[in-house]
């Protein structure tokens, strides 16, 4: 399975999905000390930063699109932004990175706050992106504190 980790920090799914066999063919990472450590761990896979620019994107076909884009803009200790605070867009973005790159499979990260941000009306209008792609969605909220975090 090949994937394409935007939004990656330290890369948590190529720790996750090393032990499968899975190959990350590409990360977008545009904070300093995340892009450092990727450097470190994983020296052989092209950080293709700013995921805002992935209309130049060169890659090789991906199974899998994995991502969790900002969630300051949706948290609830934040200032709710939501989709109108350019961080929260960025889930617009990764929308537009399935359109281009078409994976079998997608994961979409968040907090629970992008549930009732905006009425409810922003995840609508995430979950509606994705579906208007051709993709059946399913979604949960989980707690970490159940997965050894």
């Amino acid at each position: 399975m090949n994937y394409l980790s935007v939004c990656s920090g330290i890369e948590a799914a190529s720790v996750a999905w090393k032990p499968l066999g899975w190959k990350c063919v590409g990360v977008s990472e545009i904070e300093k000390f995340p892009c450092s450590v990727l450097a470190r761990h994983y020296p052989d896979v092209q950080n293709f930063g700013d995921m805002n620019n992935f209309e130049d994107w060169d890659i090789e076909p991906i199974d899998v699109l994995v991502g969790g884009t900002p969630c300051q803009s949706f948290s609830i200790a934040g200032l709710r932004g939501g989709l109108t605070d350019d961080r929260g867009n960025l889930a617009l973005t990764y929308c537009r990175i399935l359109q281009k790159f078409r994976p079998r499979w997608f994961v979409w990260e968040n907090v629970p706050g992008v549930l009732s941000s905006n009425g409810g009306r922003d995840f609508g209008s995430i979950l509606g992106a994705m579906e208007e792609l051709g993709y059946g969605i399913a979604y949960r909220v989980l707690d970490a504190q159940y997965f050894g975090v």
